[in-house]
């Protein structure tokens, strides 16, 4: 197969978990709308960021064997049809524990999505491509961001919070058809054993690698799952300022995505894996540093617009550093530990929303940004016990 087919079926699996990062990310752009309209608190409204999260990890780990066993293509479809379902459930929830009840199908069925996806890229591409594969797949989940969220905020103010998931439902619909004609059959790969995962939890550099997908996103989600109302309480921005402000955060992470897999392929999976959550501390402690400083002047606006979109841009660097991390070190556990890394990545998801949710119950939303930053220093402790001792092997 040539190189071009290859790389267009990576972008369409692109464009699949491009509606995958909408339905986990949305509802921090609609986070007040939803707490309104269900009479909730924000801080329970918070928990829907939570609970996918913490369902996609618990998912991505124990499922990720029973999907080696099945024709990759099949196990997609399914996912498909209970990805657009569930959207459609939350569209109509009557109360909040009916669209809890709906986020927790979501969960499931995106990690399934994002999990195929993720190893599917690797294996229609030859090895020197797999970190730009990868990347190109986390592109998909940032491009989320640039139109999806801000879309979707945009919706829910002339039309409400649940016609952004009947959108969403609308859409992914077709995707339906186009992958079971675009992919082929196949056979399913090997089967993972319990000896592989076994293997991927036991070494301890691989499990500082997956320490680090778990610290850096933990920091990040503490504030960017309560970025909507840290901004109301900073800036007081009309909807149109908060959607292009979510615009540009999401341009950013688009453009972080991409330089993440190409800094893994041409960096290399240490020097990627030692700089990017270093990078990134440095990154997001200059967002509050910014609103610290922000007066409402042109340049004030400026400078905390650019230390948003750096901070941004490399959150999402991260998934295709550790994951070409993984499968560079350990080619022969690939699906094991990339398996383990997509569960890592929402378990850190969940931490992040959940120490959020914990200090917007306490009235301390203007911590989340410090605290987030404490997590994220652990990743870069990680990254460094992860690396000691294969510095000279890669």
């Amino acid at each position: 197969m040539s190189a071009r087919p290859r790389t267009a079926k990576v972008w369409l699996l692109a464009l699949t978990v491009f509606l995958v990062g909408i339905d986990e990310n949305i509802c921090t752009g609609i986070l007040p709308a939803i707490s309104n309209g269900l009479n909730v608190s924000m801080a329970s409204a918070g928990q829907l960021t939570t609970v996918f999260s913490a369902v996609f990890a618990l998912w991505a780990f124990t499922m990720a064997a029973w999907l080696s066993r099945h024709a990759r293509r099949r196990a997609l479809i399914v996912a498909l049809v209970v990805f657009t379902l569930s959207n459609l459930v939350a569209a109509v929830a009557p109360g909040y524990a009916a669209l809890f009840a709906a986020r927790i199908a979501m969960g499931a069925s995106c990690a399934t999505i994002v999990l195929l996806c993720s190893r599917l890229a690797t294996e229609i591409t030859p090895p020197d491509y797999h970190g730009r594969a990868v990347g190109i797949i986390f592109m998909g989940i940032s491009a989320s961001l640039v139109l999806g969220v801000p879309l979707g905020m945009t919706l829910e103010h002339w039309a409400g919070w649940r016609a952004v998931f009947a959108a969403i439902a609308l859409a992914s619909a077709p995707l339906v058809f186009v992958l079971w004609r675009a992919l082929p059959s196949g056979t399913p790969p090997a089967a993972l054993t319990l000896r592989a995962y076994v293997r991927a939890l036991a070494q301890p550099r691989r499990l500082a690698a997956q320490g680090v997908t778990i610290a850096m996103l933990g920091g990040h989600f503490t504030l960017f799952a309560y970025l909507v109302p840290y901004l109301q309480s900073l800036l007081a921005p009309s909807p149109d300022t908060m959607s292009l402000l979510f615009l540009a955060f999401g341009v950013a992470g688009v453009a972080g995505a991409w330089l993440g897999g190409w800094a893994a392929d041409r960096a290399g999976p240490v020097a990627s894996l030692l700089g990017c959550p270093s990078l990134f501390l440095v990154a997001m402690a200059s967002v509050p540093l910014a609103a610290m400083a922000y007066q409402g002047d042109a340049w004030q606006v400026a400078l905390f617009l650019v230390a948003m979109m750096i901070w941004g841009a490399l959150s999402w660097s991260i998934s295709p550093v550790v994951q070409n991390y993984l499968i560079r070190t350990a080619p022969q556990d690939a699906e094991a530990n990339v398996g383990v890394n997509v569960a890592a990545m929402h378990v850190g998801v969940a931490l992040g929303a959940g120490t959020g949710g914990a200090l917007v119950d306490a009235n301390a939303l203007g911590l989340t940004p410090w605290v987030g930053c404490g997590l994220v220093a652990l990743s870069v402790m990680c990254a460094w016990m992860a690396t000691r001792t294969t510095r000279l092997a890669l």
